[in-house]
């Protein structure tokens, strides 16, 4: 219910808004963010991408983001859903409006040749040892949320609610906003009326945003299947069952759901991302493991995918003689549903970029690619919490110029060579939430 009357309300606004002069003059807005940005954040940027931390293990950065959080102000926990952290002032009525930043990174050796690349490893949740890099522009992400905080609690006087900062950890893993939320986010600091978020993408110019009125990312799934097969000499594979035949065949046959089960017009993914088995050239293993991502842009096509991979794995490895005890598992490990913007959330925030950022700044959004995200979970439709997601260009135009002329291609998102521009991302991540903020609460 509060979802339709929300939508009502803000459709008004959206027909209204254009007449309403803005909050803060935008050009002083970019003048301190970028004097900000010199004094303070591009130090903390450098501070962050060169000491990452892996999924649920983002100690230290957490504790960082909780100093400069409550260095700017505001009444900080630690220590929600894990590593999460919540900032919150409360500055007279108006909307609670939640702001998100993600904080990991990812298991990857940093490959750009940057004076400030991460050299950093780290020990897993499993165990082992890894290289960690920020390569997917969350160092970016968090260090924006502290240029919003202190901008908006230097203008304190052009805004009028309350703002809760989500430092969540764990977004690579699909897990930490999941983790937030059952750890009592909302029962603990009040339900959002709106909920904000972008990232920095590779993809675009830098100084440029894109949003969408509708999907702003995928659905993703992270698919684990166990294929048991009964050891045997390599000489005598009559011997045994082989689970790299029979997990080859499984491999093969997953692609026939995409071209064959779902419907041509809905997107889907089915990638088998690793596939492990066997010690020694010469020995037929009795164990092969596969691990899946699986992407769609409706919940329907999801749980579709996801019935279709577990009846064509479990009945493969029938047809290849497993017996009924030693069937193949299949087990989803992790998974984030679709994001959402809300429609008209979106069209009135779209117009305020382009209002106060500029015509030139905002272009039309385009889904490239399937990738995901758990802000899904913030946004879901049991709280009734309109979102607005959206992209920051981070890649220099001269890069994608010299790409189209025969030079590197730009690397994406969890490349070891992936690199996007700190200043330009930064700064315009930060002058888009202050714009936000201001509009959806205008000092009363």
């Amino acid at each position: 219910m509060r979802k339709a009357i929300f939508g009502l309300a803000a459709s008004a606004v959206a027909l209204t808004w254009a007449a309403t002069p803005a909050a803060a003059d935008p050009a002083a807005v970019k003048q301190a963010v970028a004097a900000d940005y010199d004094s303070h954040l591009e130090d903390l940027f450098l501070h962050f991408h060169a000491n990452p931390e892996l999924s649920f293990l983002e100690t230290a950065t957490a504790a960082r983001m909780a100093a400069e959080l409550r260095a700017a102000g505001l009444e900080v926990t630690e220590g929600v859903g894990g590593t999460g952290v919540v900032g919150m002032v409360r500055n007279g009525d108006g909307p609670l409006i939640l702001l998100r930043a993600d904080m990991d990174g990812l298991p990857l050796p940093e490959k750009t040749g940057l004076d400030y690349a991460s050299t950093a490893t780290q020990v897993g949740q499993d165990g082992q040892e890894y290289p960690v890099m920020h390569a997917c522009g969350h160092d970016v992400h968090i260090t924006s949320m502290v240029g919003t905080a202190r901008r908006l609690m230097a203008t304190r006087e052009q805004w009028s609610g309350t703002l809760m900062f989500v430092v969540q950890p764990a977004e690579e893993r699909v897990g930490g906003a999941a983790a937030m939320l059952e750890d009592g986010l909302y029962d603990r600091f009040g339900t959002p009326d709106y909920a904000l978020a972008f990232h920095v993408a590779s993809i675009l110019p830098a100084g440029k945003i894109s949003a969408s009125e509708s999907i702003q990312y995928s659905s993703a799934d992270s698919v684990d299947i166990m294929v048991p097969g009964v050891g045997a000499h390599g000489a005598s594979p009559h011997a045994g069952r082989d689970p790299v035949y029979i997990a080859s065949q499984i491999v093969t046959a997953m692609q026939s759901v995409v071209s064959r089960e779902v419907e041509p017009l809905s997107p889907a993914v089915i990638t088998v991302g690793a596939f492990h088995s066997g010690t020694k050239h010469n020995i037929i293993s009795d164990r092969a493991d596969l691990q899946l991502t699986v992407r769609a842009n409706d919940e329907g096509t999801r749980a579709q995918l996801l019935a279709a991979i577990e009846r064509i794995a479990v009945n493969i490895g029938a047809a290849h003689g497993l017996p009924d005890d030693m069937p193949v598992q299949v087990r989803v490990s992790e998974g984030t549903p679709v994001t959402n913007n809300d429609p008209a959330l979106a069209r009135r925030l779209n117009a305020v970029m382009q209002r106060d950022l500029g015509e030139d700044v905002f272009i039309p959004f385009q889904q490239r690619g399937m990738g995901a995200e758990d802000f899904a979970y913030f946004v879901a439709e049991e709280y009734g919490v309109p979102g607005y997601y959206f992209a920051v260009g981070g890649t220099p135009q001269a890069a994608f110029d010299a790409a189209a002329n025969g030079g590197p291609p730009v690397p994406s998102h969890h490349s070891p060579l992936f690199k996007i521009a700190p200043r330009e991302s930064v700064t315009l991540g930060t002058e888009a939430m202050v714009a936000a903020v201001l509009d959806l609460a205008p000092a009363g």
